[in-house]
């Protein structure tokens, strides 16, 4: 052996150092809407966002694809990632790729989107608004009396704010 043992351990680890600084470079570069938006498809969705109170609000918050879409966890992210390539997959083979096929196929992609913020309590949403943090007097009375009865009956975010930053798809006829 040429490096001897102690020098073949040091190469291992400069490569596996090397691999998870680019791939931390390419989890990063994948984390933009700018990359999310890239796709043809994206599109449609981006026009939405852009007029929602996720991109332009009286906070000053801009809100990007990843923050709700991709969870913060490394594990959950790398879930994230992987169920996300079939979007990148639909794209590809056309199924998405028009106007008219996106919206035929929405109610499928929403469905998953919403049953996963369902089943993790909208981790996502979370981040920016935690029941803890939720100042209820300052809402108007309607918001106040829904988001207190939705918290003492254990619903999540996406039980009452679907549609929230894109449009609510048709539900399919056949469904």
């Amino acid at each position: 052996m040429k490096y001897g043992k102690a020098g073949l351990a040091a190469l291992v680890f400069l490569g596996g150092l090397v691999f998870a600084g680019l791939f931390n470079v390419g989890l990063g570069f994948t984390n933009t809407t700018e990359f999310c938006v890239s796709c043809h498809s994206m599109q449609w969705n981006k026009a939405e966002w852009e007029e929602s109170l996720h991109y332009s609000n009286h906070a000053g918050v801009r809100v990007g694809c990843a923050d709700c879409h991709v969870p913060k966890e490394f594990g959950p992210k790398m879930v994230a990632k992987i169920v996300a390539a079939r979007d990148v997959w639909h794209e590809i083979l056309g199924t998405i790729n028009t106007k008219e096929k996106f919206e035929a196929y929405r109610w499928k992609m929403a469905n998953r989107i919403w049953a996963k913020m369902k089943a993790n309590d909208s981790r996502e949403c979370r981040v920016c608004h935690s029941w803890e943090a939720m100042a209820l007097d300052d809402q108007d009375r309607i918001a106040r009396k829904k988001h207190a009865r939705a918290r003492e009956e254990g619903k999540t975010c996406i039980d009452c704010h679907k549609g929230v930053t894109h449009e609510l798809p048709d539900e399919p006829e056949d469904s």
